[in-house]
């Protein structure tokens, strides 16, 4: 029977660390490169902060006055909460003939309109689609590029009345774990700087840190666009010049953990991310394969970031359209 990639988190045996300011705003994952050769104590995931802030988390019952707008346009797979902020503000939707504004609240009933064309929204509480896919070097998360180089959005399934949304990035020539969902709120949750989700990366460069480079680099460096640090950096094997490290990391600025070994200066050649929170990405699939989690798997994360869980999950996925 074949791993689950969904890691359950276990609390961790002392609080975690405060969230350190930047001037902008877990176990060992066994990978391609050989075993580490300097053993540490398994680094459980840690579930996400969900700091007090109603912008970012609020009462999942519905208040008496109705739904917020953006919130339900992005459980329909539209786009991210912050998208449909971005929409709503750009006067492209409309509620009952009137252009809507943010702060609007929505009831069963109302007529939702986006660039003039019906939303189906639904009140009901529904489960939302998870999948992962082995991102190859040289492809871009993005829809549209001016250069027209090929996209992961290319290789995905479309899906019936909504989009896949990409929970995070990486860059053009970084490999690994990417997660999709039709949920705009889960996005929203997973990626918001606040809820703190590690990122864990399998990374080789020519040459070797030295102790006191790795000190620094969990202590914190500085960066353009302020500090940065890694929440742990193991040493793993390497042959000749060329030498491998596991890092976690609790952001996601861009290049940042390239940005990090440059400012040591170390070139990184190959950088795989292999862990986003608790979902693992599975030996089993290669680059350029995707997956789709089973419903109790996708339950098992919206428990961690505390959504809420239909009462009664469906027992077979949705039918994708064709190509």
């Amino acid at each position: 029977m074949a791993a689950s990639p969904i890691r359950r988190p276990s609390k961790p045996s002392t609080p975690p660390k405060p969230a350190r300011q930047t001037q902008t705003t877990p176990a060992p994952v066994k990978t391609q490169p050989t075993r580490p050769v300097r053993a540490g104590k398994p680094v459980a995931p840690v579930p996400p902060k969900v700091p007090d802030t109603t912008d970012i988390v609020e009462d999942e019952a519905a208040p008496a006055e109705g739904h917020k707008l953006q919130k339900m346009l992005a459980a329909a797979g539209l786009g991210s909460r912050r998208e449909m902020e971005t929409w709503i503000t750009a006067g492209r939707v409309s509620v009952n003939g009137e252009t809507a504004t943010l702060g609007d609240r929505i009831m069963p009933g109302d007529r939702v309109l986006v660039d003039k064309r019906p939303v189906k929204l639904s009140f009901e509480v529904e489960l939302p689609r998870i999948l992962i896919y082995h991102k190859q070097e040289g492809e871009i998360v993005s829809r549209d590029d001016p250069k027209a180089r090929k996209t992961v959005f290319d290789a995905l399934p479309r899906v019936r009345n909504g989009k896949w949304i990409a929970i995070g990035r990486l860059d053009f020539n970084t490999e690994g774990l990417l997660i999709f969902t039709t949920s705009g709120e889960l996005a929203n949750r997973l990626m918001h700087p606040s809820f703190e989700v590690e990122r864990e990366y399998t990374v080789r460069i020519m040459g070797e840190l030295s102790q006191e480079q790795m000190k620094q680099m969990t202590a914190g460096i500085e960066l353009e666009d302020g500090m940065a640090y890694f929440e742990r950096i193991a040493e793993m094997g390497g042959e000749s010049s060329n030498r491998w490290y596991q890092v976690i990391i609790k952001e996601g600025r861009n290049r940042e953990v390239r940005r990090m070994f440059e400012k040591m200066g170390m070139m990184v050649s190959r950088l795989i991310r292999v862990r986003f929170g608790m979902v693992n990405l599975p030996p089993r699939v290669k680059r350029g394969q995707m997956l789709e989690l089973e419903t109790a798997q996708v339950a098992s994360i919206l428990n961690w970031v505390a959504l809420p869980v239909p009462e009664f999950l469906p027992q077979s996925r949705p039918q994708d359209k064709k190509r």
